[in-house]
C-alpha cells in the first residue's frame, strides 16, 4: 500500500526548496561516483565555504553541454567550520543515459553516470574481494598474486574457550587449554585485514551472498559460495554436535608467552614456513588454535545456530547440482535443530566476544527457518510446513521483543522478514510493518544529517549500515511496490559511493576517489599504495568513526607507510582517516561486502 505521508515527508526531506536569490559560491561538490539509475532521485552536494542559497548550479555532460539548471535552496546544516554550509543541489530531472558533472562557481564534481545495470559490475567487483580474503591452498592469485596459505589448518587442534576480562574484554587471562584435535579447517575466508576466520561473520556473509545469487546468478559467485559453504561444513561436525566458532586468535599475550594474529604484520603465506615448536611466541601465528562453540551434547547459541542453518539453506536454494543442494539442506536441519532456546546467555559470536559483541538471536532463527522452509519447498521435503512454523514462531518473538535493529551484522531480521511475508500472507502485515519500523529508524537519522545519511557517524559501521539501509529499502519495495523509501534507499547508497563530506567512495576501485591505504597486510604488501590495477578491489571498508576511536593509533610494524589525510572534512566528532595505521575506518570486512553487494545486486 503507497504511504503517501511517507512520501511528502521524504520528498520534503530531500528536495528542498530555494528562493533564487545569491551568487555562486566556492566549496566542494558531492556525488555519487558511480552514478544514478534514470529514474532514481539524483541529489548533488555542495559543502560550501560560505551561504549559498539561491546559487546557480548546472549538470553538464561529457562534450561540457548544459542539461540542466537549477538553484541551491537553503542548507541542510553546518558542516565545520570551513565549510559551514551544505547545500543539496536536485537534478532528478536528467534522466538521459551518458556521463555527467555538476558545477556551481569554480567548483567541479567529479563525472558519474546515469545509466540501467550500473551496480551489477559492483557487486562483481565486491566478489572479488572475497576471492582476494581466501584462506587455504584454493587461492585465486587474482591483482594481488595470492598464494595459498595457512595449510596447516588441516592439522588445527582444539583449545578450551579462552578466558578474557581487562579494560576492553580482550585481555587474555590463563594460558590457553588444547581440548582435542586434528580437526581439518583449512579454507574459507579471513574476516577483515588480518586472518582469523569467523563462523558467525562467514555465515552472515554467505547468506547476502545466497540472496544475492538468488536475484541474479553469476557463475563467478557461485563458485565463491560454493567455496565458502566447504568451509562451513568443516566447522560443523554433525555426528559430534559441535560447531566450531573460530580458527585464529587476534589477540596474543605477553604473560603467558604468545603472539596472537594481530600481532604480526604479515602475507599469510609465511606463516607455514614458520619454524616453530610449542613454546615458541609465534606457534599460535602458524598452528592456529580452533576454537569450538559448544560442547559434544550441548545446544549451540541460537545467533549461530540461526545465521548457519540459513547460510546452508540458501545454498540449498541455489546449488544447481541437486545432491549436493540436498546435502546442504541436511546440514541447515542438523544445526539449527542444536539451537539453544531458553537460558541462552551471552552469545558466542568471536573469542572475546567483545570483538563482535552480539545481543540479538531471535532474528537469526526467524533467518534460518525461513530458508529453511524455502529450500524444503525447493527440494519437496515435507518438513517445509514445520519449518515455515517455527519461523512465524520466532518472528513473532522478534517483533515483541525489546533487542530490534536494522541490517547489518548483529540483526538479520529485514532478511528473514522480506522472505517470510511471502511464505506465510497472513503475518505479511505485521513483517511489513516492521520494514517500515527499521526505515523509519533511518530517515529520522537521516533528517538531522546535512548530508542525510541515516547512520551516526560517531560509530562503528557506518558503510554497512548504510548498504543495510539501501537494501532494505529495495527488500521492501520488491515486496509491496510502495516507492516510498525509494529516494532514502538511494541517498544512503549515494552516501557510501561519495556524496559525503569527505568525498570518497567506501568501496575500494569504485569511482574517481576511493581509499588508498585500506588496513588490510594483503593490500599493503603486495599491492599499490596509490591506486592502480594492484588494490584490493571491490572491497567495503568501515567508513567515517567517531574522532576519539582513532586516538593512539600508529603504523603497524613492517607496513608500508600510506597515508592520504582528509582532515579538512573531519568535524570535532568524526573523522575519515585514509592511512594504514586505521582500522576504525580503512579496514575492510566480509560483512560490510557482503552487505554492499546486496544492495547492488537489488538496485535497479
Amino acid at each position: 500500500m503507497r504511504r503517501p505521508a511517507v512520501l511528502a515527508l521524504l520528498t520534503a526531506l530531500l528536495l528542498p526548496v530555494a528562493p533564487a536569490t545569491a551568487e555562486p559560491a566556492s566549496g566542494e561538490l558531492r556525488v555519487d561516483q558511480v552514478g544514478y539509475g534514470p529514474a532514481e532521485t539524483k541529489v548533488a552536494y555542495l559543502l560550501g565555504r560560505a551561504p549559498a542559497e539561491g546559487a546557480r548550479f548546472t549538470v553538464v555532460d561529457a562534450r561540457g553541454r548544459t542539461v540542466h539548471t537549477g538553484r541551491a535552496p537553503a542548507p541542510t546544516g553546518s558542516w565545520n567550520a570551513a565549510h559551514p554550509a551544505v547545500h543539496q543541489l536536485d537534478f532528478s530531472a536528467v534522466r538521459q543515459p551518458g556521463t555527467y558533472r555538476v558545477k556551481l562557481g569554480s567548483a567541479v564534481s567529479p563525472e558519474f553516470r546515469i545509466g540501467g545495470d550500473l551496480f551489477a559490475p559492483l557487486a562483481r567487483a565486491n566478489n572479488e574481494f572475497f576471492q582476494a580474503q581466501r584462506d587455504g591452498e584454493q587461492v585465486i592469485p587474482g591483482r594481488l598474486d595470492r598464494k595459498p596459505a595457512h595449510l596447516a589448518d588441516r592439522q588445527a587442534t582444539v583449545y578450551a574457550e579462552p578466558e578474557f576480562g581487562g579494560d576492553f574484554g580482550d585481555e587474555i587471562l590463563a594460558p590457553l587449554k588444547p581440548i582435542g584435535g586434528p580437526i581439518d579447517v583449512e579454507g574459507g575466508w579471513a574476516d577483515a585485514g588480518d586472518y582469523v576466520k569467523f563462523t558467525s561473520n562467514s555465515a552472515y556473509s554467505l547468506a547476502e551472498m545466497g540472496l544475492s545469487l538468488r536475484t541474479r546468478y553469476d557463475r563467478a559467485l557461485a563458485d565463491e559460495v560454493r567455496f565458502g559453504l566447504r568451509w562451513l561444513d568443516k566447522m560443523w561436525d554433525a555426528s559430534s554436535g559441535v560447531l566450531y566458532a573460530q580458527v585464529g586468535i587476534g589477540t596474543g599475550s605477553e604473560e603467558f608467552g604468545f603472539l596472537g594474529d594481530h600481532d604480526v604484520w604479515r602475507l599469510p603465506e609465511a606463516d607455514d614456513a614458520r619454524p616453530v615448536q610449542p613454546g615458541h611466541p609465534e606457534y599460535f601465528v602458524k598452528h592456529r588454535p580452533v576454537f569450538p562453540a559448544n560442547a559434544p551434547g550441548e545446544a549451540i547459541s541460537p545467533n549461530l545456530a540461526g545465521r548457519v542453518a540459513a547460510a546452508f539453506a540458501l545454498g540449498a536454494q541455489v546449488e544447481r547440482d541437486r545432491t549436493l543442494a540436498r546435502r546442504y539442506l541436511d546440514e541447515a536441519a542438523s544445526v539449527f535443530a542444536k539451537a539453544k532456546t531458553t537460558e541462552v546467555g551471552e552469545l558466542v559470536t568471536a573469542f572475546p566476544h567483545s570483538y563482535y559483541p552480539e545481543s540479538s538471536w531471535r532474528d537469526d532463527l526467524e533467518l534460518g527457518a525461513t530458508q529453511l522452509a524455502l529450500a524444503g519447498q525447493r527440494l519437496g521435503d515435507r518438513r517445509a510446513k514445520e519449518w515455515t512454523s517455527q519461523a512465524l514462531h520466532w518472528a513473532r518473538a522478534y517483533l515483541g521483543g525489546d533487542d530490534r535493529g536494522t541490517l547489518n551484522l548483529y540483526d538479520t531480521s529485514a532478511l528473514a522478514h522480506a522472505d517470510l511475508a511471502r511464505l506465510a500472507p497472513h503475518m505479511r502485515g505485521d513483517l511489513v510493518a516492521d520494514l517500515r519500523r527499521q526505515l523509519d529508524e533511518g530517515v529520522a537519522g537521516a533528517r538531522t544529517s546535512p548530508f542525510r545519511t541515516a547512520v551516526d557517524l560517531t560509530q562503528f559501521d557506518a558503510a554497512t549500515k548504510s548498504f543495510g539501509f539501501a537494501a532494505t529499502a529495495r527488500l521492501y519495495r520488491g515486496l509491496t511496490g510502495d516507492p516510498a523509501y525509494d529516494a532514502f534507499g538511494t541517498q544512503q547508497r549515494n552516501f557510501a559511493l561519495g556524496a559525503n563530506a569527505w568525498g570518497v567512495s567506501l568501496v575500494v576501485g569504485a569511482g574517481s576517489r576511493y581509499p588508498h591505504c585500506p588496513h588490510h597486510q594483503v593490500a599493503n604488501l603486495a599491492g599499490s599504495t596509490g591506486g592502480g590495477a594492484r588494490i584490493l578491489h571491490g572491497a567495503v571498508v568501515n567508513g567515517p568513526n567517531g574522532t576519539a576511536n582513532f586516538d593512539g593509533l600508529t603504523p603497524p610494524d613492517g607496513a608500508t607507510p600510506c597515508s592520504e589525510p582528509l582532515a579538512a572534512f573531519d568535524t570535532p566528532e568524526s573523522r575519515f582517516f585514509d592511512d594504514v595505521s586505521s582500522w576504525p575506518s580503512s579496514e575492510p570486512a566480509i560483512d560490510f561486502t557482503s552487505t554492499a553487494m546486496l544492495a547492488f545486486t537489488l538496485s535497479p
